[in-house]
């Protein structure tokens, strides 16, 4: 049976709830506009590596050279798959674990994980990473991160004979619902190799180097997966953030339905406590009163 205590703790209880789930929720919108700012900002780094493909690819079309290869592994295949490390974000983990299931079922790759519970939803399904790290817990982290990423392709590369890299991460579509997206890291696309050969320069005129071309390509290609991870990092945080202020949006609003609720049974027992207690007075008052003797009859 509810008592007025109970329903007052309740009631302090859902409050506490309901003051750390608006924190939450300020966290998540301040993160989203940061991740997206910090990708925002690698836009024109982006453009500054394209144009340096755009050089030395027109530079080896003019002396009647092929499309250079962007991956010397052997033809091993890697996924490397982005995920939280934090809950309270609805289904993130379980929708981009199931997409990179599907990818995983197509033959055996090399799986690396970015984010512990994404990890444990694969293990779950019977596909046990070879290589974890956790996510970064701010934008200043980014950069440390994808450097390390960078560094373990370059050893999956001379160690495994890993020539194909792929990339499997949410990215927001909209402004809430996380969307499972795929890139491949390596090697180079094909097809983006001959629409970047066949690019107009912006300037007058196309700049030579005078770098050794397979050093330069090197370091481009470098300088490109920076690009890709750090900007696939960013999305797949301010998705993860997106998501989790979906989540406590909603948790916001049954808490106030809640709290409503409570409301309502403490305003209903407080008035059942006052009329029990105003009858137990009348009820005693009328006892007293019709046990005192009547003067007339002495």
């Amino acid at each position: 049976m509810e008592t007025l205590e109970g329903l007052s703790d309740a009631l302090a209880t859902t409050g506490d709830i309901r003051t750390i789930v608006r924190t939450m929720k300020a966290l998540s919108a301040v993160s989203i506009r940061q991740y997206e700012q910090a990708e925002a900002a690698l836009a024109s780094y982006e453009r500054t590596i394209e144009l340096g493909l755009v050089a030395l690819l027109r530079d080896r079309g003019a002396r009647g050279l092929s499309p250079p290869q962007t991956a010397p592994g052997r033809g091993g295949e890697a996924l490397i798959v982005i995920g939280s490390d934090r809950g309270l974000c609805g289904r993130y983990n379980e929708t981009i674990a199931r997409f990179s299931a599907e990818r995983l079922a197509s033959g055996p790759m090399l799986l690396a994980v970015i984010g512990g519970r994404a990890s444990a939803r694969l293990a779950a399904e019977g596909h046990r990473s070879d290589w974890n790290r956790a996510l970064p817990g701010s934008v200043e982290g980014l950069t440390a991160t994808v450097q390390e990423v960078i560094v373990e392709i370059d050893r999956w590369s001379r160690e495994r004979g890993i020539a194909r890299v792929r990339l499997a991460h949410n990215r927001r579509n909209g402004r809430i619902n996380a969307e499972p997206n795929e890139r491949r890291l390596l090697p180079i696309p094909e097809q983006t190799l001959n629409d970047l050969a066949g690019a107009d320069w912006p300037g007058a005129g196309v700049p030579f180097f005078r770098m050794p071309a397979e050093r330069l390509l090197s370091w481009l290609v470098r300088q490109r997966l920076f690009v890709i991870l750090y900007r696939a990092l960013a999305e797949a945080l301010a998705s993860e953030h997106a998501t989790r202020l979906a989540a406590m949006q909603r948790a916001e609003r049954n808490i106030m339905e809640r709290e409503g609720e409570l409301n309502a049974a403490y305003r209903r027992k407080r008035q059942e406590t006052i009329t029990r207690e105003l009858l137990d007075v009348i009820a005693g008052f009328e006892a007293v009163s019709g046990s005192d003797p009547d003067p007339d009859e002495e």
